[in-house]
């Protein structure tokens, strides 16, 4: 039997063609007055830039601080998109004259965001920009300025299984906090396990409002993890020791499909991988938050022992060239930033693709687990600027930042 796709005609279009040329041709250039719905919704959901101000500061630790963030209707934002929950926020600052973005992930619940309120919760990271201009200089009527909300991390009935076991390390119990929000208000529909590992009881941020979710639902289950050494005594129903695979078999369900998501420092990601490893889940089933902006690239065993210490970067932003000297140990975006030249990013971790670029000439060196390049990017020689780290001198094109 002839395929029906095979079947059709071509000839038989050409009118249909031609009735469509004659109605563009007829239509008047300018746009209709008003907007259509479908128009209006996309710019709520998708703003180019979202800006806010800073309601309100709470401590979290001496480190760690969560910032309540608002619209701010005089520089045009009236109301904040909504999310769903496992999202983050790029945000954009110039600190000393330089251009500087970083993805922080939401840890208030999505309907927050309905009722005018964004939280992002942010922890000291050592030698970290951002993180130390955040904590040391905004403060309730700081004006910020964001992108809408990103990321892939977010819950997916189609792929994600009906039970899931999440680990968090530290801060990145921010998704985690946001998801079990959603849980609680029935805006997700998961069961959640969470395993949250930290160094002893004094050190887990939002322990309260974990607890006090926790006894809203029975879809969300929280056992914490202490790695210092007799820590757990001290805290009922706590863990000792790391997040390993025996853990998670012991509160994984036994006869049925889990999923795994995973939110923490770059040395628990290495960790945690491994121990993975051993139960063999299906892919589908292991989800990674973003790894968030990668250093000292020299410290992984496939990077090359011949790099040169400093490297020339020649980059053609819309047909303005400037070639500029970098640390070889920085990416190619941090060291064209450094430089005083604005790059797109979003992610920073080699996922959302936002910054993809095209080398001309020269070597980069990627980081396994940042490897998310398609097989035409790496065939054609396009790159991600944040996770690519120069090798030898370079030159390549990048899109202008918007």
């Amino acid at each position: 039997m002839a395929s029906p796709i095979k079947s059709l005609k071509a000839k038989a279009f050409l009118p249909m063609l031609k009735a469509r040329q004659a109605r563009f041709e007829a239509a008047p250039a300018a746009l209709p007055a008003g907007s259509d719905q479908a128009r209006v919704i996309a710019r709520a959901l998708h703003p180019h830039r979202q800006y806010l101000k800073v309601a309100a500061v709470t401590e979290r630790a001496a480190d760690c601080k969560s910032f309540t963030l608002v619209p701010d209707p005089a520089r045009g934002t009236e109301a904040l998109a909504w999310f769903s929950a496992g999202k983050y926020l790029t945000v954009f600052e110039t600190i000393a004259g330089m251009p500087v973005t970083r993805a922080y992930s939401l840890s208030s619940a999505p309907r927050d965001a309905l009722n005018g309120q964004y939280e992002l919760t942010i922890k000291r990271v050592d030698g970290g920009l951002m993180s130390q201009y955040i904590l040391e200089h905004w403060a309730v009527g700081t004006e910020v300025e964001v992108s809408a909300p990103s990321g892939n991390f977010d819950y997916q009935p189609l792929r994600d299984a009906g039970d899931v076991i999440c680990l968090a390390g530290g801060s990145g119990i921010t998704p985690f906090l946001s998801m079990a929000h959603a849980i609680a208000d029935g805006d997700e529909d998961f069961s959640m396990t969470l395993l949250y590992g930290s160094r002893n009881a004094e050190s887990i941020l939002f322990r309260e409002e974990l607890d006090t979710i926790a006894a809203k639902t029975d879809k969300v289950r929280v056992v914490h993890v202490l790695s210092d050494p007799d820590a757990a005594a001290a805290l009922p129903g706590a863990e000792q020791g790391f997040l390993t695979a025996a853990l998670i078999q012991k509160y994984a369900p036994a006869d049925a499909p889990y999923s795994v998501f995973l939110c923490g420092p770059q040395q628990m990601y290495a960790f945690v991988d491994k121990e993975l490893e051993t139960l063999q889940l299906p892919k589908k089933y292991i989800r990674h938050e973003m790894f968030g902006e990668f250093h000292n690239p020299a410290s992984q065993d496939d990077y090359p022992s011949d790099v040169p210490a400093t490297v020339q970067i020649t980059v053609t932003i819309q047909d303005e060239t400037t070639t500029v000297t970098g640390s070889s140990a920085d990416s190619v975006m941090q060291i064209l930033e450094k430089n005083g030249i604005a790059v797109p990013s979003r992610c920073r971790s080699g996922e959302c693709g936002f910054c993809h670029s095209h080398l001309l000439s020269g070597e980069v060196y990627v980081p396994r687990q940042l490897e998310y390049r398609r097989l035409a990017d790496k065939q054609f020689g396009c790159i991600h600027p944040c996770c690519s780290f120069p090798l030898t001198d370079l030159v390549l094109n990048v899109p202008p930042a918007k």
